[in-house]
């Protein structure tokens, strides 16, 4: 959240928020936003918020509410979506279309396809291992933001490295890939030069506060 106002952004221009997997680094920030979104004035937001997830979702949620109650309460501008972790999901939103893929990390892991009125694609892995379905998600892709949590010498189970990732880049045929979610131990490696063995199209290495223009990709 400190990032988002950061980047000049408020909770309230959030219209869509996906979460990709349960673990706590991807969705512990959750409560905190949701609290957020009713301070000062609740009726600030002019459109309801989508949160988005896979299988188990829902019950995710209703646990929150157990707990928070009525500090989690939109009061009616919340609407949850719960896309299924088995097989490929689409759903069409005002101005994109998004569609949701499993991939090998958690059983409710799924990887997001956005799709803009342009025909414009931007594909976010989550965390993963290599999977044949985060290839298919991610043909073509204009952008393909990828995880590569740790240098290809300490390759982890439920995780990619940035050989991995070039290597579904490059099967995908996806025109620019940006690497995301470094463990420190990236910071010790040379994480575009392992990249660049399987993969040559642009790279990114990401970080926070980095912005990209789908218009210019």
């Amino acid at each position: 959240m400190r990032r988002l106002l950061e980047a000049g952004f408020s909770v309230f221009d959030i219209t869509h928020l996906g979460i990709s997997h349960l673990h706590p680094d991807h969705s512990g920030e959750l409560v905190s936003f949701l609290f957020a979104n009713k301070y000062p004035d609740p009726a600030r937001r002019a459109q309801a918020l989508a949160l988005i997830g896979g299988d188990g979702f829902t019950a995710f949620f209703q646990q929150l509410q157990g707990i928070y109650g009525q500090w989690i309460d939109l009061a009616g501008r919340l609407e949850l979506l719960e896309m299924g972790s088995h097989g490929t999901k689409e759903k069409s939103f005002s101005g994109f279309r998004l569609c949701t893929a499993p991939v090998l990390h958690r059983p409710e892991s799924i990887a997001f396809r956005i799709t803009g009125p342009g025909g414009k694609t931007l594909v976010y892995s989550g965390d993963t291992d290599y999977c044949e379905e985060l290839v298919r998600i991610a043909e073509n892709a204009d952008l393909l933001i990828c995880e590569a949590a740790l240098p290809d010498t300490q390759k982890a189970e439920g995780h990619l490295t940035p050989s991995l990732a070039g290597e579904i880049a490059s099967r995908a045929g996806a025109r620019h890939l940006a690497l995301i979610h470094f463990y420190p131990p990236c910071d010790q490696a040379d994480m575009a030069g392992q990249c660049r063995k399987t993969y040559n199209g642009p790279l990114f290495l990401t970080q926070d506060l980095m912005r990209f223009s789908m218009d210019g990709l």
